[in-house]
């Protein structure tokens, strides 16, 4: 995928292979609820309050000693915000069937669900948005997004893309970053903030790896300079104009199906009246 192979308005959907790295489900349901627990930093006692058991019994679900029912371990992954793909584990590991469905985006029947993120994706023109999985890589994305793409090595753009690789590779988006230091702190601290949340193996590794790539020297006047705002612009250079955008973000709200459980609208949109200006004149160019 290049920025030229690209023409027309749609959103571009690209697919690939959306399953995690085996969970566990060889261990005892108790093993695993007693890890999210600890992993939320709760006591027995907390969780017992919280989900309203007796203390007596979780402890006897930790154990082993009892087995709990499938309408109890979902009320239990409730209150520990477990993710739903982690709660179908917890449910298969006590032997019962999976509770959330796991459809690819081209399935039928998310049809509705896949005209609307081409709305929303669309509907930003002439600012760049797209849209992730829970791996940070790209599923879909709009026109806007490609224009920024240009000079990108092309192995960065072989599906699957993932985005923040992309930002941070010395062969993707970070030489033309102009606050590559305080734009990799943003990424990387969302990035351990999902993975305190998910517990997940491939973010895991991606983190490591992205700690891995070469990294703009620590400046400790830039690093004071960091305003204490609710959003982290990016500095951008694209043909030569520095483009200022706040990067936001959307996620569904009650899905019941995993693949839309995890996935994540970005959008980008101008932090200033030059940056706006720019991005339509560079929509208009392309037309």
């Amino acid at each position: 995928m290049t920025a030229a192979a690209h023409h027309g308005t749609d959103a571009h959907w690209h697919h690939h292979a959306m399953n995690a790295l085996p969970s566990d489900t060889t261990r005892p349901v108790g093993d695993l609820l007693r890890e999210w627990r600890r992993h939320r930093r709760l006591s027995q006692l907390d969780l017992a309050s919280g989900a309203e058991i007796s203390t007596r019994h979780l402890s006897f679900v930790e154990s082993g000693r009892s087995q709990p029912s499938r309408d109890m371990i979902l009320h239990l992954a409730e209150y520990l915000d477990v993710p739903l793909r982690e709660r179908n584990v917890l449910l298969i590991a006590a032997g019962f069937a999976p509770a959330f469905k796991e459809r690819r985006l081209d399935d039928p029947a998310l049809a509705t669900a896949r005209a609307t993120v081409d709305l929303l994706l669309q509907g930003l023109e002439p600012y760049p948005a797209l849209a992730v999985d829970r791996h940070w890589q790209l599923v879909a994305s709009n026109q806007a997004t490609l224009r920024l793409l240009t000079g990108v090595a092309p192995e960065l753009l072989q599906p699957p893309v993932n985005v923040l690789r992309l930002s941070l590779h010395p062969a993707g988006l970070a030489p033309r970053i102009r606050n590559l230091q305080q734009w990799r702190a943003h990424l990387l601290h969302r990035l351990r903030q999902q993975i305190d949340a998910s517990h997940d193996p491939q973010l895991m590794v991606l983190l490591r790896e992205l700690q891995a790539l070469p990294a703009p020297s620590l400046d400790a006047a830039a690093e004071v300079a960091i305003p204490a705002a609710i959003a982290v612009p990016i500095q951008l250079e694209v043909d030569g104009v520095v483009l200022s955008m706040l990067s936001t973000t959307t996620v569904f709200g009650s899905p019941v199906d995993i693949t839309l459980a995890e996935l994540a609208l970005e959008a980008f949109v101008p932090a200033d009246a030059e940056t706006a200006e720019q991005l339509r004149r560079m929509a208009l160019s392309c037309q």
